[in-house]
């Protein structure tokens, strides 16, 4: 069978429904163009993920949900199978942390996080923006209640409480090249300065040589298994993208939301534990 030349596949997070699939194959077909216009796979899924960040029924971008404060932390990060890789954490007040994601790896640094990841993208010419939905606030009350109640759910019962859904995409390019990214606005249950997976590469992202791969879920128990360069070394001993994917899922109880896309050299692949919407295109 002929391998394809251009693969890019889409999620909207493991806590998304597929109400949202319109806008994970929006996304996809957003990064398929690119790469059909000879763009990088580095630009397919930074533009895939700019699409969910600007659709406000995800938690990243437009969207991202409050910490338990009342203020909201977003995170994002892209890396390519060069090396390339960027990332931004608890950045406040931006439209898109994946673009500045995408500066920030353009610089000399990997990781830029709080007050200074924020400072970093005026000087990069972000103008101010609001993430604030009115979705946001209803969730920031139901989580105030919980807390002033304390009767706080847990994952194993309410999970989608939390707000899990982070978007992100993986892509192979014309010329062989991976690359993955993931953007959140973190979980509704969280202090401020929480950080998740998504930002921390090896934990929600990772890509090299043989493949891409991005993951959502629960960030403290993805952060344990450094779970995205778990599953990219099985792409490292020969298994299938598929089979990566369901590996990874298979580390965790079925309690714990967990979902994990992959790109290799042969096809794409996603699995969830949650059902969660994942587009996969190639050509």
């Amino acid at each position: 069978m002929k391998k394809p030349k251009w693969i890019v596949v889409t999620h909207g997070g493991a806590g998304s429904s597929k109400k949202v699939l319109d806008a994970v194959t929006l996304a996809a077909r957003t990064g398929m163009r690119m790469l059909r216009k000879k763009n990088s796979a580095l630009d397919a899924v930074e533009e895939a993920v700019v699409v969910m960040e600007d659709d406000p029924r995800f938690n990243a971008g437009t969207g991202s949900v409050f910490r338990i404060d009342g203020t909201i932390e977003m995170d994002a990060s892209l890396m390519d199978s060069e090396f390339h890789c960027g990332a931004v954490a608890t950045i406040k007040g931006v439209r898109n942390p994946i673009r500045v994601a995408r500066k920030v790896l353009e610089s000399p640094h990997i990781l830029l996080a709080g007050s200074g990841a924020t400072e970093f993208a005026r000087r990069m010419g972000f103008t101010y923006h609001s993430p604030v939905t009115r979705r946001a606030l209803r969730r920031l009350s139901r989580v105030q209640g919980w807390l002033r109640s304390g009767r706080l759910p847990k994952y194993a019962h309410k999970w989608k409480s939390y707000s899990l859904d982070t978007v992100g995409a993986v892509a192979m390019d014309s010329r062989g090249i991976f690359a993955t990214s993931s953007s959140t606005g973190g979980t509704s249950i969280a202090l401020p300065g929480r950080v998740g997976d998504t930002p921390l590469i090896g934990c929600g992202i990772y890509a090299g040589p043989c493949g891409a791969v991005s993951v959502t879920g629960v960030g403290e128990a993805i952060i344990r298994q450094v779970l995205s360069k778990s599953v990219y070394d099985k792409l490292v001993a020969g298994r299938s993208a598929s089979e990566a994917c369901k590996w990874g899922i298979s580390l965790y109880d079925p309690s714990i939301p967990m979902g994990i896309i992959v790109v290799n050299a042969d096809s794409g692949a996603g699995a969830s534990n949650t059902g969660m919407p994942v587009c996969i295109l190639a050509r």
